[in-house]
């Protein structure tokens, strides 16, 4: 299937190949104590989807490498993870096989996944990063409604829209709220390793709440849970400080914004 977007979408992809070596070796991955039992997932996503995952089918959009499926793997769930990033795929791939789970990672573009998986699960389940790197909510939520079994649920947390009108450097409105097409940055590290040497252009979206929630109600989805967070719990951008356990807040604004939200919808 051919997008208008693939440049974009393909640009993307060398970058987040680049980072898999970075972010594997990374105190933010901390992958040692993470094979040791230690899961990856946050108390937002615990608290919304964590005792319903047991004996489910999962499906994971966006899983990087692989660390929140496998951590869901653990809690019970039949899990399958979906990526573009080939070294992010083979080192998922490598984490199951060696920590022993029964986990499963498909690598493609998330907009070609039918071509890629046939069938349909329990719980579909996305987290933190994602949707900015995607130009059409639209296709996204088909994919989410695709894969979703009648009954089924929809979970997601996400970096909240109003939060990404900030450049996280000068704290000053750099970007519109509504989607007005695409925006781009230079790539010069990464949030896991400020250290890290990559380069290039990202290219990145944004999209407001109508269009997250509307999307996925046009899917037939329907909204059981809706929250937003004055607080990360990744200490992943620049003016963060830590106001609580695994909780950050922008420096000078600590309360003032919500940094995440987080949804739960049923099909």
């Amino acid at each position: 299937m051919e997008h208008t977007n693939d440049f974009y979408i393909n640009e993307n992809q060398k970058h987040w190949n680049d980072r898999v070596a970075y972010h594997e070796k990374s105190d933010f991955y901390d992958v040692e104590n993470f094979k040791k039992g230690k899961t990856s997932l946050q108390s937002i996503e615990l608290e919304g989807l964590g005792s319903e995952v047991e004996g489910k089918s999962l499906l994971h959009l966006q899983c990087h490498f692989g660390q929140d499926t496998l951590s869901w793997a653990r809690m019970g769930a039949k899990a399958t993870g979906a990526d573009f990033s080939t070294k992010a795929i083979d080192l998922a791939r490598s984490l199951n096989e060696e920590l022993d789970l029964d986990a499963r990672f498909v690598c493609c573009n998330i907009y070609d996944l039918k071509e890629h998986l046939d069938e349909q699960f329990d719980i579909v389940f996305t987290s933190y990063g994602t949707i900015g790197w995607l130009p059409d909510l639209e296709a996204w939520a088909d994919i989410v409604g695709h894969f979703l079994k009648p009954g089924g649920t929809f979970y997601m947390a996400e970096f909240h829209p109003t939060y990404y009108m900030v450049d996280f450097d000068s704290l000053k409105l750099m970007y519109p709220y509504f989607n007005r097409g695409v925006f781009s940055e230079p790539v010069e590290n990464t949030y896991a390793d400020l250290n890290a040497k990559i380069e290039g252009t990202e290219y990145f979206w944004q999209h407001p709440m109508s269009d997250i929630i509307g999307s996925l109600m046009r899917q037939g989805l329907h909204l059981q849970d809706f929250k937003e967070f004055d607080y990360a719990p990744y200490d992943c951008f620049p003016n963060l400080v830590e106001t609580g356990n695994r909780q950050y807040q922008v420096k000078g604004l600590e309360g003032q914004l919500p940094l995440v939200f987080s949804i739960k919808m049923r099909k």
